[in-house]
């Protein structure tokens, strides 16, 4: 249902009050080290330790060897709150021009690229923040402190740059813009603040951010970004000492201005009365929702409305999806809350189809908030609280596991005013009591404080006073904390060490596994699983839409336990994932603990063979799956997609891979029976054929013994063989479509290739598409469309090979996919053929082949640090009768890969009169205005 509420995430950073510094100084916990002159040690937390520098610039430090990966974030202390009056949006334009160069870097997103940095950055309402990953490399950590503190203080923020980025960041805007969702809660926001810029959207006004001079905006960028105004947060395989000196190298040699920080002091009113916004666009879907105003995070009461958000919001067991999906009011419906440094916003919401009665679903809506408060209704019960508690638990717990997640998540507790509010709100949920939830939802769940969709005049107006967020200096007083999560061990990610740690056997005839035993942090375990069925005759006869639903309900009831009993027991076994299936696998994919795995196996085994389909939960989601299709049937993306699908589609009708049109889908959905998805589990799943992949920690006899008795007898009706697929020549095509209202159009080229993943090409032209277009910000398409010609905000392209155990499959294909503002589609289309077409002419140069190689062979051994990645690699291997020593090879091909070798497989395969490109957009609305317009296919 993420499709049907993709509500925005309004991103950004802010300016921390001087408030901890007028706490009492604490002592520097055990696990910190001690600080190089001119640096002062801070408090440490569960592993992570502050220091300060001279210039005022914070430091966070959060070693963990178990991983060999290491992550930057540089947060800075501004926003779209930060913003005045003509200047909204100025903070994104920063985000997007501060990788535009300073004078030392003059070429920042090909030097990232080179050194294999995972790279972007995000602005909110407070913040924003610049991030890399990459393998742990002293030389690369060294390199990234030095640019980062460079640019910090001498980026370019030039005119022209400025220029050719102004298309980028419209495209961006008109993106956003398509998504009816976004659009809603934009609107909504703006309504519920009248005076606090949180009411402002993050990507700007239209007006402002076309018309904003270079001046201003070069003097916000001297206002806020710099070294007081900064928290650097260094986490992964990293030598604190050494790393602190490094920083204190780079960035102390900043010099803090002698101007102050400006001080923000705009507060937001008490609401006085119901709200009301109404956005009429074009659309397939509807939606109903109403926000209300909240204390900030450092408020006692705000981990309180989170908790309560949760007991409404959670799918299956929350409070609106009983109330009005279950009773088929709605085919979505969840609750969330915010935790900024100000005040906030905690809402609910309703998706209705298109022909649904969206009154009703509002007043369902209004009425399940209503019966919190109402002294006839019903208020939380003990046993929602604590599920909530737990759920809200195993999210922070299995999010602390991953010590490069956390170096991101710091960045909005550094934005509420510190970052030891991480831990904070974790122990301020856990302490909710039962008294807490109900009162805060008597506090603020209030009719006039609320925006929804109408305005109603009171004789006795009934308002929520917001109390005023506590400094977190005061909230933290006293506070220190749990111990500090035990790190796993430092694993070598090669593919000789990978083999032979790695245990394979067979069970039975065709089950094949592999074990991977691993000291992880947190005792996690990784279980990947896909057991294998049927084949093209027996599979012609069954409806597409019911071998989906087969797999896709599994967790949704089986014949000893509910949906909700099977969310809980997740839950109780700190589980993350399930069990799903499709054409011709059922599929297992969680992650357990090593205390929970044999339950979580158990669980898993029976699920996959005793699902008892609903017919209530069957129902739900046909109806979810309609409104889904209805939603996205005049999207740009999906017109033009199926468009070229369809042109593309070799397959007759009836044919499993057949393509089918959004109608036909829609038609399949509504005609499909509950009958129809209890014989195809019945007539096809089983679990005597496929591959079983176990990483982490675990016990390799314990589950040897239980995943023969689990998985070993149980054997398909229908054996499996795979369905092959073969290459085929399609004559080029140009096509467009009319999608009236859409601010931003899709473009999407495509040419089959004959190619498979062990052809002696592979290699070459994996590196070559790197460089054509692998990367949206640094590779030929994005140098040309988006850095030189500023036509879109991203065009990327991908080659995909045909992958089997044995056969020859030849089913390759690139693609090439961007979007653009639709009077911007024909130059956009002609400037990428033009690329391409010298792309295959010229070739590459020797600068790029290394650079490539560089990152291609960085990205794949981290990938291989990786748990879930390590086991969806041992797993393919399973399928495909590999072992590392492949990839061993495959990486030695690509490092003693020559430019003569990779031009020759780019003339062979490359062919730019094969390249059919589809687009769709409002190029008649764009045409009206004067602007070069596509006529439209008929």
């Amino acid at each position: 249902m993420s499709s049907l509420f993709p509500v925005r995430r309004y991103v950004r950073p802010i300016a921390l009050a001087c408030a901890l510094a007028l706490a009492a100084p604490l002592a520097l916990a055990g696990d910190g080290v001690t600080p190089p002159k001119g640096v002062a040690a801070g408090p440490c937390v569960e592993g992570i330790c502050e220091y300060t520098l001279g210039n005022g610039l914070r430091v966070l430090l959060f070693p963990d060897a178990s991983k060999p990966t290491v992550t930057v974030n540089i947060a800075y202390g501004v926003g779209s709150v930060h913003e005045n009056y003509g200047e909204t949006g100025m903070a994104h334009l920063l985000e997007h021009l501060l990788f535009k160069g300073t004078p030392t870097h003059g070429d920042i997103p090909g030097a990232l690229k080179a050194r294999g940095i995972e790279k972007n950055a995000s602005t909110w309402l407070d913040r924003t923040n610049y991030f890399g990953s990459f393998p742990a490399s002293d030389d690369t950590l060294d390199w990234l402190l030095g640019m980062e503190a460079d640019r910090m203080v001498n980026s370019f923020i030039a005119k022209k740059d400025l220029d050719s980025e102004m298309t980028v960041v419209r495209n961006e805007m008109e993106r956003n813009e398509n998504n009816p969702g976004a659009a809603l809660f934009e609107r909504m926001r703006s309504t519920a603040y009248l005076w606090h810029n949180y009411g402002n959207s993050t990507i700007g006004a239209r007006s402002d951010v076309e018309n904003v001079s270079i001046d201003r905006l070069q003097a916000f960028y001297r206002t806020w970004y710099r070294p007081d105004n900064a928290t650097l947060i260094i986490a992964g395989r990293i030598d604190p000492a050494k790393t602190l000196g490094r920083v204190q190298a780079h960035f102390g040699k900043l010099k803090r201005p002698a101007t102050p920080l400006p001080r923000l002091y705009t507060a937001e009113p008490t609401q006085d009365g119901e709200r009301e916004v109404t956005v009429r666009r074009t659309g397939d879907i509807q939606y109903v929702a109403a926000s209300f105003h909240v204390p900030g995070a450092t408020h006692p009461d705000n981990a309180a409305i989170a908790v309560l958000m949760n007991i409404l919001g959670d799918t299956p067991t929350g409070r609106l999806h009983k109330r009005i999906v279950e009773t088929r009011q709605g085919v979505f419906a969840g609750a969330f809350s915010e935790s900024f440094r100000d005040s906030s916003l905690a809402s609910v919401l309703a998706v209705v189809q298109k022909d649904g009665d969206l009154d009703k679903a509002e007043a369902a809506l209004l009425a399940q908030v209503g019966r919190l408060t109402a002294s006839d209704g019903e208020p939380i019960t003990q046993a929602e609280l604590d599920a909530a508690k737990q759920r809200l638990a195993n999210g922070f717990e299995t999010g602390f596991s991953d010590v490069n997640g956390v170096a991101m998540a710091l960045t909005e507790s550094v934005a509420a005013g510190d970052w030891r509010l991480y831990f904070l709100r974790r122990d301020r949920i856990a302490a909710v009591t039962l008294d807490d939830v109900n009162r805060v939802a008597r506090a603020y769940l209030k009719p006039s404080n609320r925006t929804v969709g109408r305005f109603i005049p009171a004789e006795t107006p009934d308002r929520a006073e917001i109390p005023v967020a506590q400094a977190a200096s005061e909230a933290l007083r006293g506070f220190v904390g749990k111990a500090a999560v035990s790190a796993g061990e430092q694993f070598d990610p090669t593919p000789s060490n990978i083999q032979a740690r790695t245990e394979t056997f067979t069970i039975g005839d065709k089950l094949k596994v592999s074990l991977l035993p691993k000291d992880t942090r947190g005792d996690t375990v990784v279980v990947q699983a896909t057991f294998r069925f049927g084949h093209l005759d027996a599979l012609k006869a069954r409806a597409p839409i019911a071998t989906g639903m087969a797999g896709s309900l599994l967790m949704h009831g089986s014949r000893t336990m509910s949906r909700e009993e099977i969310a809980r027991r997740l839950e109780s076994l700190k589980v993350e994932g399930g069990v799903s299936g499709g054409l011709q696998s059922a599929d297992m994919n969680f992650i357990a603990r090593r205390e929970t795995l044999a339950d979580a196996l158990a669980l898993a085994a029976d699920l996959l063979r005793n699902p008892a389909y609903p017919e209530s939960e069957f129902e739900q989601q046909r109806q979810q799956m309609i409104a889904g299709l209805e939603a996205s049937r005049n999207e740009p993306g999906t017109v033009a997609g199926t468009a070229i699908a369809k042109h593309f589609d070799p397959w007759p009708a009836g044919h499993p891979y057949h393509t089918q049109t959004v109608e036909e889908m829609l038609a399949a959905a509504r005609a499909v029976k509950r009958e129809d998805v209890v014989a195809f589990h019945r007539d096809f799943y089983g679990t005597d054929d496929g591959e079983i992949v176990i990483v982490g920690d675990f016990d390799p006899a314990a589950v040897k013994a239980q995943l023969k008795t689990l998985f070993g007898d149980w054997k398909s009706p229908v054996p499996y063989a795979r369905i092959p697929t073969m290459y085929t020549d399609v004559a080029a095509s140009s096509q467009r479509f009319e999608t009236p209202d859409k601010a931003n159009a899709n473009v999407v080229g495509r040419m089959n290739l004959s190619l498979n993943q062990n052809d002696a090409d592979y290699p070459a032209l994996i590196v070559a598409n790197r460089i054509f277009g692998g990367d949206p910000v640094k590779a030929r398409l994005a140098d040309r469309l988006r850095q030189k010609e500023g036509l879109t905000y991203g065009t990327t392209s991908s080659i995909a090979f045909s992958v089997s155990p044995g056969g020859r499959d030849d089913a390759g294909s690139l693609w090439i996919r961007g979007i653009a503002a639709p009077e911007n589609v024909e130059k956009l289309v002609a400037s990428m053929r033009d690329e391409l077409a010298r792309f295959v002419r010229d070739g590459i140069t020797a600068d790029e082949l290394a650079d490539t190689k560089r990152s291609l062979l960085t990205e794949r051994r981290q990938g291989r640090s990786e748990d879930g990645a390590l086991a969806s690699l041992l797993g393919d291997n399973l399928y495909l009768g590999r072992t590392m020593a492949w990839w061993a090879e495959a990486d030695a091909k690509v490092e003693s890969l020559t430019v003569e070798e990779v031009n020759a497989a780019i003339r062979k395969h490359l062919r730019p009169d094969k390249l059919s490109v589809f687009a769709a957009g409002d190029f008649a609305k764009a045409k009206a205005a004067g602007a070069t317009g596509a006529p439209a296919a008929k």
